[in-house]
Parts: structure tokens; C-alpha cells; sequence
């Protein structure tokens, strides 16, 4: 029989105060696990016209702040955040059964934060976010390898590639984490954590 935490809850869940330390201790065990991109997540944000979109993006940061991912500043999605910075992230690992809801409010990292981001990534992404137009229409895409040919051309020394001013990271401080564990039947478990004043709050909910 499943060890229970003091919520009645699978153990899994444990006894913790922060969600953050909880969500460190679920991501190690999915890192374990999961063979491509533990780190993988779906991002959910709205429009100006409050026209909802999501997609894949990987986190790359976590602090006290919150959850990190980077892009490119006129992609859809910085457009979205821009105009509305409230989104939603959710991390899903099938090989555990197991997935963590977050929302909250967004904002843009340093500039210092995406430098020492940027200065980690392969010399061939970095190169990349200088030449891509995310999310913009192409004639072919002989004209994009073209552009990358050209960003190489410019920045032959792979140790002085600056960061594109159009290309960093954001970062979303949550208000409201919730940790799903699944069952058979539908009998889930579920931990919702939310935020009050700097408190956090947790309560179990119906699957």
C-alpha cells in the first residue's frame, strides 16, 4: 500500500510548504524518467482580443521569481504577453503519471539574465535567433538558410555573438500551482497550492 502524506494524499506529494520545492523534487524524478525534454511544457496565453493560444516551449530557469523560457520578443506569444500578461504553463510526464498546473502573471528577465542565458546556448542557436522571424511567413526556406549564412558571416567568432535585442527571456511568477497524480478509474489526486499575500495556501481537490 501507497505510503500517505498528512492530506490522506500519496507520498509523492509530500508535507511541503513551497510548491516550488515540491515542483524541484517532481522535475528531478521526471529527468530521470522522461526520455525527450523533462523540461518540456505548454504555454497558454490570450490576446489582446482575448483569443487563447498554446504551444510547446522549454523551461530554462527556475527561482523564487518563478518559471523561465526564452523566445523571440515579436513572436505571437510576446505579442500575447505584452498586451496580457497573465498565462498558464502545464508540464506533463505520461511515464510518471504525473502533471503540474501553474498560472500566474508574466514578466520580461534582465537583460544581464538573458545575456548569461544566451551566452550558454550553441554557437548554431544562437545564430539562429539572429536570423529566424519567428513565426512569420517565408517564401522559401532557401531565404532563412540564407540569412543564417549571412548572421555566420557577420559573427565568425563564436565566443562574441551578441544577444539580438529582439530575443530573451519571461518569466512567470506563479499565483496558483496544482500537482496531479493519476489513478486508475479517474480516481486522480490532485494538490492546489495558491498564493495569499506571500503565503501559500494548499488545499486537495475532486479529480
Amino acid at each position: 500500500m501507497n505510503e500517505k502524506n498528512s492530506l490522506g494524499l500519496n507520498n509523492c506529494f509530500m508535507d511541503l510548504d513551497d510548491p516550488l520545492e515540491l515542483f524541484k523534487i517532481w522535475m528531478s524524478e521526471a529527468e530521470k524518467k522522461e526520455i525527450n525534454d523533462p523540461n518540456a511544457l505548454s504555454l497558454a496565453t490570450s490576446s489582446s482580443k482575448n483569443i487563447p493560444s498554446v504551444r510547446m516551449v522549454l523551461l530554462k530557469g527556475l527561482s523564487k521569481k518563478g518559471f523561465v523560457f526564452y523566445t523571440n520578443l515579436n513572436s505571437p506569444k510576446s505579442n500575447d504577453l505584452k498586451n496580457n500578461p497573465q498565462a498558464a504553463m502545464c508540464f506533463h510526464w505520461k511515464s510518471l503519471q504525473r502533471q503540474i498546473r501553474i498560472s500566474g502573471k508574466i514578466e520580461q528577465v534582465s537583460n544581464e539574465e538573458a545575456d548569461n542565458y544566451f551566452n550558454t546556448r550553441p554557437y548554431e542557436s544562437r545564430i539562429g535567433a539572429w536570423a529566424s522571424d519567428q513565426s512569420k511567413a517565408m517564401s522559401k526556406r532557401e531565404d532563412f538558410f540564407k540569412k543564417i549564412d549571412e548572421f555566420k558571416s557577420r559573427y565568425k567568432d563564436e565566443t562574441n555573438l551578441p544577444r539580438p535585442k529582439h530575443w530573451s527571456g519571461w518569466c512567470l511568477n506563479p499565483l496558483s500551482i496544482e500537482f496531479w497524480l493519476g489513478d486508475k478509474y479517474r480516481i486522480h489526486e490532485r494538490l492546489k497550492y495558491y498564493k495569499t499575500s506571500n503565503n501559500w495556501r494548499k488545499e486537495i481537490l475532486y479529480p
